[in-house]
C-alpha cells in the first residue's frame, strides 16, 4: 500500500514539473513584436532608412529575424503604385536593420516589411510612415 501511494506522489510530482517547466518556455505571441522607425524623415535622394525591432513587453532589441518582404512606395499620398528600389543592409547594432532606399519625390512613404522571429510562430507585417524633405 505504501508503495502505491509513493508512486502516485512521484508521478504527480512529475506532471507538476512538466506543467511548471513548460510553462517557463512558453513562446511570446507575434503581436509582442513591433518594428519603430529611428528617424521618420529622410532627404530626396538616395537614403538611409533605419527601423528597430523590439519585444514590446520588455522593450528588448530582436535581432535576427528574417525579413522576408519589403516594399517602399507613396501610399500615403495616394501614389501606391509610384514605388522606388530598396536594399537590405548590414547593421552592427543589435535589433536595428538598415535599408538604402532611392526616394524619388518629395512626400509621404510608407516602408511595408514581412518578417519572421526566429522561434515564433506567424510574422510580423509592418507598415511604417516616412516623409522625404528637400
Amino acid at each position: 500500500m505504501k508503495s502505491l501511494n509513493r508512486a502516485r506522489a512521484i508521478r504527480a510530482a512529475l506532471i507538476g514539473i512538466v506543467t511548471i517547466g513548460s510553462a517557463t518556455f512558453a513562446r511570446a505571441d507575434i503581436k509582442d513584436y513591433e518594428f519603430q522607425l529611428i528617424d521618420k524623415t529622410v532627404k530626396k535622394g538616395d537614403a538611409v532608412i533605419t527601423v528597430r525591432l523590439v519585444h514590446k513587453p520588455d522593450g528588448k532589441p530582436v535581432s535576427d529575424a528574417v525579413i522576408f518582404a519589403k516594399r517602399l512606395d507613396m501610399a500615403p499620398d495616394g501614389m501606391e503604385t509610384m514605388k522606388t528600389t530598396i536594399e537590405l543592409m548590414q547593421s552592427t547594432e543589435p535589433g536595428v536593420y538598415r535599408f538604402r532606399a532611392a526616394f524619388t519625390m518629395e512626400g509621404g512613404w510608407q516602408l511595408s516589411l514581412g518578417a519572421k522571429v526566429q522561434g515564433e510562430a506567424g510574422s510580423i507585417e509592418t507598415k511604417l510612415v516616412l516623409k522625404a524633405t528637400p
